[in-house]
């Protein structure tokens, strides 16, 4: 028996030294394929609208990239405010919310690649409670059975005139003196601002894209009251959304952001059973008609922002996340089935979409509008 010890033992010293320099030698090649990685990674850096963050920092969409060799590292500010960084040639990418935008940090930068992953409309987030008499008001109606859709005339009509919330017939949800208004963020830096005055210059126009100095002058006076009664405004589309949904209808009773906010939040606070639970059980969108669309513009700054920017448009992976987050996407299918799926109380289709006026024309409206607030 003794005799057989020492070989038996002589053995498992050797597998346990072969065990030890293999499982040395994995840690090894482990290392060095994790820095093989790292050194073909490429950190592409970008400024984006603040409502852009959540999917950036979403660990499956940097799960995608880093397949493809990319780490991103963004800087979030108002969309409009992007285009009057100056060190914007720093960044390989920019991606705001909104064409106008888009085309200024264009031509601020030269830049010639961009790329459109995504869009949603204009919307107003409203309250359930407050239907019943906006219903009688002739203000909202609703359509195909599931959603709301807002005459703009007459909402934009009561805010020249100056009605207040009392005023209405039978208002007992909302009979405070405050103006009937819409909230929205500050025209002077956020895009989701710049648009909301888009469509109310155009239905002031007399449901005409405000084209000449003549039409300009005309509805300027009404445009700039819209925006100033609002009293301080965000500069990012996150804060007037956030608002609405911690402050409530005392704070907000309509607020105009982008449906993909709402979108993205509703389907997180939605149960298994398809029910909105809590608050959001008194959420409600209503659809401007008219309406006007917000593309999210990716703007390439280098050739990195280029890959990026080809990436988001054409990646499946990617385009299928988007949608999580309450984007549309150049996919029309995977936008319905998602709406489907989801119950989610909106229109899969937009007829009545309006165009912004051309960026010289709007950039001229936010200046007259920004000399009234320095007045």
């Amino acid at each position: 028996m003794n005799r057989l010890i020492g070989p038996v033992l002589a053995v498992l010293v050797l597998a346990g030294v072969g065990f030890a320099g293999w499982r040395s030698y994995d840690q090894r090649s482990t290392e060095q394929t994790a820095k093989l990685e790292a050194a073909r990674m490429e950190v592409v850096r970008g400024v984006i609208g603040s409502e852009k963050e959540g999917f950036f920092n979403d660990p499956r969409v940097m799960a995608i990239l880093q397949k493809n060799a990319i780490t991103v590292q963004i800087e979030k500010t108002g969309s409009r405010a992007i285009a009057q960084r100056a060190d914007l040639k720093s960044f390989d990418f920019a991606h705001p919310a909104g064409a106008p935008a888009a085309l200024k940090i264009q031509q601020v930068t030269k830049a010639q690649q961009v790329f459109t992953p995504f869009f949603t409309p204009m919307v107003i987030a409203s309250w359930k409670t407050l239907l019943p008499v906006l219903e009688r008001e002739g203000l909202v109606k609703l359509e195909a059975g599931n959603y709301y859709v807002v005459d703009m005339p007459k909402l934009i009509a009561m805010m020249e005139k100056g009605t207040r919330w009392k005023d209405l017939k039978g208002n007992d949800a909302y009979a405070t003196s405050k103006s009937i208004l819409v909230s929205s963020t500050d025209v002077r830096k956020s895009n989701s601002g710049a648009m909301y005055l888009a469509l109310a210059s155009y239905v002031a126009n007399g449901n005409n894209v405000v084209q000449s100095e003549g039409e300009l002058q005309k509805i300027i006076p009404l445009m700039t009251s819209i925006f100033l009664k609002q009293g301080f405004q965000e500069s990012s589309s996150a804060g007037p959304f956030d608002d609405y949904l911690s402050m409530g209808i005392g704070k907000a009773p309509m607020v105009m952001i982008y449906e993909s906010q709402f979108l993205e939040y509703l389907a997180k606070q939605t149960s298994a059973a398809g029910t909105a639970a809590g608050a959001s059980a008194n959420m409600v969108l209503l659809y401007p008609r008219p309406t006007i669309f917000t593309k999210h513009v990716f703007v390439a700054l280098s050739a990195k922002g280029a890959k990026l920017g080809a990436l988001l448009e054409s990646d499946p992976g990617l385009q299928a996340l988007a949608l999580e987050y309450g984007y549309r996407t150049a996919g029309q299918d995977a936008f319905v089935k998602r709406v489907a799926d989801k119950k989610l109380p909106v229109p899969t289709t937009l007829v009545d979409v309006i165009d912004p006026p051309s960026f010289e024309v709007l950039e001229r409206m936010i200046v007259d509008i920004e000399k009234k607030y320095a007045q």
